[in-house]
């Protein structure tokens, strides 16, 4: 009688989700036309989430927040992941940074849609805080942002 075949070890829902590092490290780099393609669709992307999260932020707080936040994760991470390089995380960080700039400039109006209050700051607190963290994460790529390391 044969032994059953050994079950692969069970992978958490992060690993399994996001990949283990030498996974992602593996991964093939897209090509140059496709990477400048990818930024300027991540700077807009992350513009556009800027814009919709600081509305969403304010219209419920405190669920807002944390879903604004999700969007804005998930959009410097998708940067990082889809191009390879710490330059497809810190362009759509670009993007939500100008738009969060024209967000917290009063009108001639005196309208605002940024106040100085906890869900604002955290917000923008918070967003800038996840940019950093993916801008820093380990990708494919050598240390200067958006050029080829050596072969691995």
């Amino acid at each position: 009688m044969s032994k059953p075949a050994a079950r692969p070890p069970r992978r958490s829902i992060p690993a399994t989700v996001l990949g283990t590092r030498e996974e992602r490290l593996a991964e093939p780099q897209p090509p140059r036309v496709a990477r400048i393609a990818a930024y300027v669709l991540f700077f807009v992307l992350g513009f556009a989430v800027s814009v919709c999260g600081s509305f969403v932020q304010a219209l419920w707080p405190p669920v807002g927040v944390l879903l604004a936040l999700a969007a804005t994760a998930a959009t410097f991470y998708g940067g990082l992941r889809v191009t390879g390089t710490r330059l497809g995380a810190g362009i759509p960080v670009a993007g939500w940074f100008l738009a969060m700039l024209l967000m917290i400039m009063p009108r001639p109006e005196g309208d605002n849609v940024l106040w100085s209050n906890a869900t604002s700051l955290a917000w923008l607190f918070a967003g800038s805080v996840l940019g950093v963290i993916c801008a820093t994460l380990p990708t494919r790529t050598s240390w200067f942002p958006g050029v080829p390391g050596p072969p691995r």
